[in-house]
């Protein structure tokens, strides 16, 4: 296995656990069950925003990547459809707004 399929096998997993992370989020706060594993879904995702808001919003794993290939397109570090790589950021920001929302919702209540 050369460096750039590792890196990408590994940026999958990561993608996948973030997919956990999110949808467990959104699941937890539709069903009302704030517990410490929102909580924690939370401190997760916000560190994450804070990665790639300090890296211009590019993922260290891709900047990692571009060290072993000049290719542009979106998805050349990581097995995903290149439209879903392209557009990932706004789609699961987006899952976690809301997410997020519904979170300061059930709190007020």
């Amino acid at each position: 296995m050369n460096k750039l399929t590792g890196i990408k096998l590994l940026h999958t997993i990561i993608w996948l656990i973030f997919n956990v992370i999110i949808f467990y989020f959104l699941y937890a706060v539709i069903i009302d069950k704030i517990d410490w594993k929102v909580w924690a879904c939370l401190g997760i995702l916000i560190a994450e925003g804070i990665i790639l808001v300090v890296l211009k919003s590019f993922c260290p794993v891709t900047l990692l990547a571009r060290k072993y290939s000049d290719c542009q397109k979106s998805n050349f570090d990581i097995y995903l459809p290149e439209w879903l790589a392209k557009y990932n950021k706004v789609i699961y920001t987006t899952i976690v707004l809301i997410a997020i929302v519904i979170l300061i919702y059930r709190l007020s209540t």
